[in-house]
């Protein structure tokens, strides 16, 4: 199983990932890490990355998640995953812009099963102040309005737990390992 863990920057991703990684002892693909240098650099200086930007490090995470889904294996990644055509292209990889001459209107599928978007929402005051408070990460603050902006919350039918984060991550993280339970104890279909 795969859990993608999604919001807008400072929402708390890396954070909430690095707790789940512990408690659940799944590997985390942290990614910021898969980011090519440009975007960073291009982040750094407060300028909003483009879809094309993104396109190679949403492949980058897509061939992590098809190898660990390949092998059988539990893992976390962390990936805004702001739109619906991003998250596609983490499941489906290139097919998900082949899909259709208009992606973002007919696109493969909805959701993988064994894939499951951690979606940590909130609202824009709250995120600002956090990413205010910040130190040493190169996604500027200024750089939030642009990400709710694009941002497509995920619907139902993505495979997602919604998770308000107002909330205590150990609450969060109460509430995803009840998610893993009832999904191991319900029957295959």
């Amino acid at each position: 199983m795969i859990y993608i863990i999604m919001g807008v920057s400072g929402c708390g991703k890396s954070t909430f990932g690095a707790v789940l990684s512990e408690k659940l002892g799944w590997p985390l693909y942290e990614g910021d890490n898969f980011h090519p240098q440009e975007n960073i650099d291009k982040m750094a200086l407060g300028k909003p990355l483009t879809d094309q930007d993104r396109l190679p490090w949403l492949l980058k995470l897509h061939e992590v998640i098809e190898r660990e889904r390949s092998l059988g294996r539990d893992a976390l990644v962390v990936c805004s995953a702001l739109r619906r055509l991003y998250r596609q292209i983490l499941l489906f990889g290139s097919k998900a812009l082949a899909s259709s001459p208009n992606p973002d209107k007919d696109i493969l599928h909805a959701s993988s099963p064994d894939v499951f978007f951690l979606f940590l929402h909130g609202d824009y005051e709250l995120i600002h102040q956090r990413m205010v408070t910040r130190t040493a990460h190169y996604m500027k603050a200024d750089l939030l309005r642009s990400q709710f902006d694009v941002l497509e919350p995920p619907l139902e039918e993505e495979n997602v737990l919604m998770l308000e984060i107002r909330r205590s991550i150990p609450d969060m993280a109460l509430e995803v390992e009840k998610h893993i339970v009832s999904l191991k104890s319900s029957p295959k279909s």
